[in-house]
C-alpha cells in the first residue's frame, strides 16, 4: 500500500487499526533505554511512542500524513498531561523540517513506500538526523506468509537501503503486536513477522542539516 494511498488509510483510522494496541510496541519499549535524547516519531499515528518517551521527559515530535490520527494524539498529550509536539506532516518532506533530532523511530512507515519514495524517505531520515544519531526501526518481513496488509521487506533490502552514509548496527527479526480480530486471521499467530533494524547516521558532510 502506498503512502499516498490517503483514502485507505483514512477508512482504516475511521474505525480503529489493529496496529493501534494502545502502547508501544514491544520492539520499542525492549530498545527504549537505548533511546536517549531528542526523538522524532515519523509516521506517528495516535501518538503511542511519542508519548511514551515523553513520559521519560524526552523532547519528542510526531509526525504523520493525516489530521485524524494527530488530533487523537494531541488529544491524548492533553489527558494524560503530557508535553510532546504532533505535527500534520508527509514522512516525504522531511527535508523541510528545521530541526534535527538525536533518534527516529519509524514503527509501521517504512515498508509502505515505492522504491522511489523510500529512496526520498532515507535522504529526509538523513536530513534530520544528528550525525551518529540513531533511526529504530520495525518494518513488515518477507517471512511473513501472503500479501495482506504492507509490502513485505527483506533483509537484503534493507542493507541495500542504509548502505550509503548509514551503518548498520543489527537487523533482527522481530513481530508486530495487533489487535486480536476472529474475522481476520490475514497474518501469523503471534502477530505479523517484522524486521527491526537500529541504523547509525554517517557524518558525511553531505548528510549534514544545512
Amino acid at each position: 500500500m502506498p503512502v499516498h494511498d490517503r483514502g485507505s488509510f483514512e477508512s482504516l483510522y475511521a474505525g480503529q487499526p489493529r496496529w493501534e494496541i494502545g502502547r508501544p510496541q514491544r520492539a520499542i519499549l525492549n530498545a527504549a533505554d537505548r533511546i536517549t535524547g531528542s526523538l522524532l516519531d515519523s509516521g506517528c499515528g495516535t501518538g503511542e511512542n511519542s508519548l511514551f518517551f515523553a513520559s521519560r521527559n524526552q523532547n519528542v515530535t510526531g509526525i504523520d500524513f493525516l489530521p485524524e490520527p494527530i488530533a487523537i494524539a494531541k488529544r491524548k498529550a492533553e489527558e494524560r498531561g503530557l508535553a510532546a509536539t504532533f505535527e500534520v506532516r508527509d514522512a516525504l518532506t522531511l527535508t523541510d523540517l528545521p530541526e534535527v533530532f538525536d533518534n527516529i523511530i519509524d514503527s509501521g512507515l517504512f515498508h509502505v513506500f515505492s522504491d522511489a519514495d523510500r529512496r526520498r524517505y532515507i535522504e529526509g531520515l538523513a536530513s534530520v538526523l544528528k550525525p551518529h544519531g540513531r533511526l529504530f526501526l520495525l518494518c513488515f518481513s518477507d517471512d511473513e506468509p501472503g500479501d495482506q496488509g504492507p509490502r513485505r521487506v527483506s533483509r537484503r533490502e534493507i542493507e541495500e537501503s542504509f548502505a550509503e552514509g548509514w551503518a548498520i548496527e543489527s537487523i533482527e527479526p522481530s513481530r508486530y503486536e495487533v489487535r486480536p480480530d476472529p474475522n481476520d486471521a490475514s497474518f501469523s499467530n503471534g502477530g505479523p513477522r517484522a524486521w527491526f533494524v537500529v541504523a547509525r547516521r554517517g557524518d558525511s558532510p553531505n548528510l549534514a542539516k544545512c
